[in-house]
């Protein structure tokens, strides 16, 4: 009887029992009301196919083939109302000059940015600034916007004129008409040649401020058909001032 109550056997006895507690706290007793493991199972597995349907039925974004789908259909309707715009705009432009719409239509086969609407607005703007730039002798801008031939000679006249000391007041009034004269694509450039018809104040004074030409309190009208290019396979995608002349 004291070999079994000796102090060892106690310590482990007291040891089992509390490993006993810990586990029985830990994971509980059985009652006979629990669930058994492959009914857990399957309500989980349950649980989430139907959380995969929800994510199913509510799509916040379109999958990449469904999305690519919608873009296509998109550029497909977006490139039909351009070449729907194109057409109209060269019936509008070339007024039934056959070789001007060709010209126009096979400048923009190259170049999808062209368009005569958007080029007539452009060359608009240029021939403003190239004139005004002309008129005081602005030649960083003219620089910009001519192309080499074409800078030197406004160079050389704003030289003559500045080296005999005169001085133009000049003010851009408007454009009441610019139409193309003629459009050509030849190897890779594109040459477009438009017909000013402008107003402005424009007098050349000398030295004491006596009037030389123009007439500084009366609008003239002035006609000038110039020809703007650009090499269509260049990055640059700006159009130069390559050719001017003044019309009767």
């Amino acid at each position: 009887m004291n070999e079994f109550m000796d102090i060892p056997t106690l310590i482990f006895i007291g040891v089992a029992i509390l490993v006993l507690l810990r586990l029985r706290s830990v994971l509980g007793t059985r009652t006979g009301t629990e669930r058994p493991p492959s009914t857990r199972v399957s309500e989980q597995e349950q649980e989430n196919q139907e959380n995969n349907n929800d994510e199913n039925v509510v799509v916040l974004h379109p999958s990449k083939s469904t999305k690519s789908k919608l873009q296509q259909q998109d550029e497909k309707v977006q490139d039909e109302k351009a070449q729907k715009q194109l057409l109209s705009e060269i019936k509008k432009f070339a007024k039934n000059d056959e070789d001007l719409a060709l010209g126009l239509t096979e400048i923009n086969k190259v170049d999808a940015s062209f368009t005569p609407a958007s080029f007539i607005g452009g060359a608009k703007s240029a021939y403003e600034m190239i004139v005004t730039a002309f008129a005081q002798g602005d030649k960083k801008t003219l620089k910009a916007l001519l192309e080499k031939d074409v800078y030197e000679g406004f160079q050389a006249a704003i030289k003559q004129r500045e080296q005999a000391g005169h001085k133009v007041d000049f003010t851009f009034i408007g454009l009441p008409k610019v139409e193309f004269a003629n459009a050509k694509l030849e190897d890779n450039i594109a040459n477009v040649t438009i017909r000013f018809f402008a107003e402005v104040v424009s007098a050349t004074r000398d030295g004491d401020g006596n009037l030389i030409e123009g007439n500084g309190d009366q609008v003239a009208n002035i006609a000038d058909i110039w020809t703007f290019a650009r090499n269509t396979k260049a990055n640059d995608p700006n159009w130069k001032l390559v050719a001017t002349d003044q019309l009767d």
